[in-house]
């Protein structure tokens, strides 16, 4: 049975805000003796405050919304994680929606949050949000907002932003300079997760060495295994091909996957880069060359960033820049350039 407040302050002998405030560790004006008859009461009975009930007093839930636009995704299981990590250590529990790349559904369910009474929400999206969206007006949502957007929606504070371009200009200038001129880029579906900075890079980084870019070396997919196989199968189609760099790392697991269908070899015959750093890129066989980002600190700050708005609403969210990490395994070689002319 769950006791109520009330019954505790029954129990003990004293009023309802007694005991309250005892429990809140506000409790410093009570003589100990007060303080040992309600603390003995929530021993026994195993008490845990209901912080739906305590919100009507407190204003706090201790509740965090998360809208993400797919939890099976690994780079936002990652970010999940860091969310969690910092949160758990406060108190704080978090309800996770998920909207499967739903826009609406992702509105839908900010709005549910502010209903429930949430202190705060973030919010990770891979669009720039309507001028009229909930998110956009204050005295709609009522409650502090993180995004996780990479930047793309305008705001002076709060960005939290990964240097996605110089990690993939470096990761194909790699290439280049093992010898590569026919480099394929596997790229999100139009309407999906936009890796503009990624594929820019990629362009830019074959102009610079005087590389043209070539539509029929550029294929796109959904970011996962499924997608990153599929593109890979088209891009395969042109036997000169000699490296293929990919959006992320599940694209990278998927292209392994068509490259040995295709009777080649991992690096011998093509070479593949991917991009998060996720745990698993370590693992494949052989281990995948990738650009690292810290997506573990990205939820991890967001929840600092969310916590310290709860805290303080009136004091200005900073700005975090991440950098990324080439990470330099053996899925790459350098090649013959003789043998390999434009």
């Amino acid at each position: 049975m769950k006791l109520t407040i009330k019954e505790i302050a029954d129990m003990a002998g004293v009023s309802v805000t007694t005991v309250s405030q005892i429990i809140n560790d506000k409790g410093s004006r009570f003589s100990e003796e007060t303080r040992n008859k309600v603390l003995a009461v929530v021993e026994e009975y195993d008490y845990k405050p209901d912080y739906f009930a305590s919100n009507i007093i407190t204003r706090h839930s201790k509740t965090i919304g998360m809208v993400v636009p797919d939890v099976t995704d690994f780079f936002f299981a990652k970010v999940i994680e860091g969310v969690e990590t910092y949160l758990n250590s406060l108190g704080y529990m978090i309800l996770l929606c998920n909207s499967k790349h739903d826009e609406d559904k992702a509105t839908q369910y900010v709005t549910e949050l502010v209903h429930r009474s949430v202190d705060g929400i973030i919010f990770a999206t891979p669009n720039i949000l309507p001028e009229d969206h909930i998110l956009r007006n204050k005295k709609k949502r009522k409650v502090p907002v993180i995004l996780v957007d990479r930047g793309i929606n305008p705001r002076e504070n709060g960005r939290l932003i990964v240097k996605e371009y110089e990690g993939a200009y470096q990761a194909v200038c790699s290439l280049i300079e093992q010898g590569h001129r026919h480099i394929a880029m596997l790229k999100e579906n139009d309407g999906y997760y936009q890796l503009t900075e990624r594929v820019t890079a990629y362009q830019h980084a074959l102009k610079d060495h005087g590389i043209p870019v070539r539509e029929e070396y550029m294929s796109n997919g959904d970011l996962n295994l499924g997608g990153g196989y599929t593109a890979a199968k088209n891009v395969l189609k042109n036997p000169e091909l000699t490296a293929i760099f990919c959006g992320n790392d599940e694209m990278a697991m998927g292209a392994y996957q068509a490259i040995e269908e295709c009777g080649k070899k991992i690096p011998e015959d093509i070479s593949v880069i991917g991009f998060d750093g996720l745990e698993i890129s370590e693992y494949l066989v052989p281990g995948l060359t990738t650009v690292y980002q810290p997506s573990f600190d990205i939820g991890f700050y967001a929840a600092q960033f969310l916590v310290e708005s709860i805290n303080d609403p009136e004091k200005k969210v900073p700005n975090k820049i991440f950098d990324t990490t080439f990470i330099l395994r053996n899925s790459t070689k350098s090649i013959d350039n003789r043998s390999n002319l434009i």
